[in-house]
Order: C-alpha cells, then sequence, then structure tokens
C-alpha cells in the first residue's frame, strides 16, 4: 500500500478531492493531513473520513525533522501539497526525494516563487491581461515552485472579468486533473 500524506492550510478542496479519488483504490490511500492552521476547514473533512490529523507548528517545522519521523512512522510514501503556504524544509525534501508533488494555479514558470499562490496568482494573472492561465503540477526543490514539471493544463480565461472568475476556472481544472496526476506519477 502507498500512503499519502497532505499536506494543507486551508478549506482543503484539493485535498477532499484527492481523498475521494483514492478512498476505494486498493494500492494508494491518504494516511493523513498535515495541517499549520488550527482552523483550516480540512481538519473537519479529515474527522468526517476517520483520517489522522497532524498540526504543525512552523518553528518545530523548520528547526527539527520532528515532521519527517513522525511521516517515516506512519509509513508514508509521497507528500501531496494542497493548498500549503510553507516552504518545505530541507529535511523533508531528504526524506522525500522526488516524493513531495504540488500544485500551482498557473502556467509555470510563469506567475510563481514566493508570495505567488491562490488570489495573488490569479490577481497578477488578471492584472497581465493573459488570455490563459491554467495549473501546473511539479515535483518540490529547495525554491518555490521550481521543481520539474510533471503536468500542465490551460485554460481560457479572456473572457473572466475578474481574478475570481479565473480562479473559479482554474480550479475546476485542478480537481479534474490533480489526483490522476498523483496516480500517474506514482504508477510510473
Amino acid at each position: 500500500m502507498i500512503n499519502l500524506a497532505i499536506f494543507a492550510s486551508g478549506g482543503g478542496s484539493n485535498g477532499e478531492k484527492i481523498h475521494d479519488y483514492f478512498k476505494n483504490n486498493r494500492h494508494i490511500k491518504v494516511n493523513c493531513i498535515v495541517v499549520n492552521q488550527p482552523n483550516a476547514g480540512i481538519i473537519k473533512k479529515a474527522k468526517d473520513w476517520n483520517c489522522a490529523v497532524i498540526l504543525i507548528e512552523k518553528q518545530e517545522f523548520y528547526s527539527s525533522n520532528a515532521i519527517s519521523t513522525q511521516l517515516k512512522e506512519r509509513g508514508v510514501d509521497f507528500i501531496i501539497l494542497a493548498g500549503f503556504l510553507w516552504l518545505i524544509p530541507q529535511h523533508l525534501l531528504n526524506a522525500f526525494p522526488q516524493k513531495i508533488l504540488n500544485i500551482h494555479p498557473a502556467l509555470l514558470p510563469n506567475y510563481g516563487g514566493k508570495g505567488m499562490y491562490g488570489m495573488n496568482v490569479h490577481k497578477a494573472v488578471f492584472e497581465a491581461k493573459e488570455k490563459e492561465s491554467g495549473i501546473t503540477i511539479h515535483t518540490i526543490d529547495e525554491e518555490y515552485d521550481k521543481g520539474q514539471i510533471l503536468f500542465q493544463k490551460s485554460v481560457n480565461i479572456k473572457n473572466c472579468s475578474s481574478p475570481e472568475e479565473i480562479a473559479a476556472k482554474v480550479l475546476v481544472v485542478e480537481h479534474e486533473n490533480y489526483a490522476r496526476i498523483i496516480e500517474e506519477y506514482i504508477n510510473q
């Protein structure tokens, strides 16, 4: 059995889609949810799924390898970032080499880097008057949004009149593709 740890900071719509995608899978399952916000919406969802929740604190996350150890003890094989906003520390990169995946709400390398997440990305895309945006699913390395690109999908946004409309269109594409690409990557 391949065990996934989903890292999230917010409501968890991508985490929920990933959980739903794998809940009846015989080879891959969501082992735990790791959150850095004690009021993250995904916590309630995880409890509804009877899934373990691990709350992390920033100083410990960066100053010790406690979370790496805890995940290894739980048998976690892959880390899936689903709206997790902290840079991944070196100890996790070492413990899970090429086994940490992220989804970015734009077509990298454009609109990536520190501070470029969520609505910040969609506002920048809107202000640049782009005709398309999309998603990028990639591995994680030492820098924000610089890992190996595994998958990209564009979406036409030329008729969008706000960053919120762009966000809604991009989220649909995220939900349609992230879990499938995770499965393909694991099974390669």
